[in-house]
């Protein structure tokens, strides 16, 4: 479950740059706006930030993520995950089993469940409207589009730093707070998977 919360975030700033709305000045606003959040955090300068997930109180978890380009890594209370853009690692924080999934990063075998969280940009009616504490990003699904039916993502006004997202599927909504972003100051070796470390492990091969 955490792997598909993680893809949430994920796929939500990383298909941003790509929107194909509808020019009016308000969706025009709407795409300048995802443009900007998507060059802070998947710019060539990386990004951090912490998460704290909420699916209708039913499952919560928490953890830390850094992005570079492709490549990322995680962090939660279970779990471990290096993404170097081509393979996923994940190592399970159970001393007991010590154990290694290698998975590829372009067909994740062990998560069905992404397909659900596809995001295609052209399926969405943009908008954008100021709330309380920033500006709120709304996407809508077209009638007729299948999996995520509604994203609601709010952002500072004047940085454009993510604060929340709300993805809705059927009729389930996933809520994820974001917390101590920060852009910048990430290298390709924070992100490289530490063999080393994890040499008296075995690896599990998923691809």
């Amino acid at each position: 479950m955490r792997n598909k919360i993680i893809l949430i975030v994920m796929l939500m700033f990383s298909t941003l740059c790509s929107v194909h709305a509808d020019e009016t000045p308000n969706s025009r606003q709407a795409r300048r706006i995802f443009n900007q959040a998507y060059q802070q955090v998947f710019g060539e300068q990386g990004a951090t930030l912490h998460y704290d997930v909420n699916i209708i109180g039913l499952y919560k978890t928490s953890g830390t993520i850094w992005y570079k380009g492709k490549k990322s890594k995680f962090v939660d209370a279970k779990i471990y995950s290096w993404n170097d853009g081509t393979t996923i690692y994940s190592v399970k924080r159970n001393k007991k089993k010590k154990e290694v999934d290698v998975n590829s990063a372009q067909n994740n075998k062990s998560d069905k469940y992404s397909r659900k969280f596809k995001f295609e940009p052209e399926n969405f009616d943009y908008s954008v409207a100021e709330d309380k504490d920033g500006l709120m990003l709304i996407l809508k699904a077209k009638k007729g589009k299948k999996g995520i039916k509604e994203i609601h993502a709010l952002v500072e006004r004047n940085t454009y730093h993510p604060i929340s997202l709300r993805v809705k599927v059927s009729i389930i909504w996933a809520t994820v707070k974001i917390s101590d972003f920060h852009t910048g100051g990430i290298t390709d070796e924070m992100l490289e998977f530490p063999k080393e470390q994890y040499r008296d492990y075995k690896f599990v091969d998923k691809r």
